[in-house]
């Protein structure tokens, strides 16, 4: 990879103008070329708190959380070749993630060539309160079910996570919703992507959380997660 490689984020965001200027601000500017804020059909000022901020802000108003990274990833496909990047790094916009822990999600693929880092709150400091134990249970189910049927070891499906640009293209991502995190995660196991973990910090959320905050929103992502996993047996 070359030695000042080019890194880029994308952070989906809906509904979080309390916030994303605390996660756009928080990201090491030294270290990114462009963060790419999604507006991903907000009804508060998201859009403007961001931009305020210093990001790039790009609509996304059907929604979902896969939505907003393809839109985000439909973005930066557009440029032209040699002005893509190297790496995309994906981090939520609600502030639960300490975003300048990026050093270490992308110093494994600048050092090692690794394909993808996924962040993990089961391997870093978790916030007492920071995930509902619906949460824990959740990702402890799927990662098993991953390690079972894919024979690829994960703790997580943290939402804090560095890939390469040009294997975040092999995907060929296409989960709309919930499922886009365990699906990229599938899929790298699939394609047999080097892969690692490096622990994270977690907080509570600024906000109530879309998934986890509701009992409908729990079942729906929990159902998606495990029926991508076996979609792509």
């Amino acid at each position: 990879m070359n030695s000042e490689p080019i890194i880029d984020v994308i952070i989906p965001a809906y509904n979080e103008e309390k916030s994303i200027g605390h996660v756009v601000n928080d990201i090491p500017k030294g270290l990114v070329r462009e963060i790419i804020v999604v507006n991903n059909a907000s009804k508060d000022r998201t859009a403007e708190v961001a931009k305020q901020s210093g990001a790039t802000v790009i609509d996304q108003p059907q929604p979902g959380y896969g939505n907003a990274c393809l839109k985000g990833i439909e973005y930066v496909a557009s440029k032209l070749k040699n002005e893509q990047p190297n790496i995309i790094v994906f981090v939520d916009g609600d502030y639960s993630d300490y975003p300048q822990e990026m050093y270490a999600l992308v110093e494994p693929i600048l050092r090692d060539d690794v394909d993808m880092v996924i962040g993990s709150r089961a391997l870093g400091d978790l916030e007492s309160g920071s995930m509902q134990p619906q949460q824990i249970f959740g990702n402890w189910l799927a990662t098993s079910l991953i390690k079972l049927f894919y024979n690829y070891h994960f703790t997580d499906l943290g939402p804090f996570r560095a890939i390469k640009w040009s294997k975040l293209l092999e995907m060929e991502m296409v989960d709309r919703d919930f499922g886009w995190t365990v699906e990229m995660q599938v899929k790298a196991a699939k394609m047999n992507f080097k892969c690692m973990e490096v622990p994270v910090s977690y907080r509570k959320r600024i906000g109530v959380s879309k998934i986890s905050g509701t009992i409908r929103g729990t079942v729906l992502a929990g159902h998606k997660i495990l029926w991508t996993i076996f979609k792509l047996l």
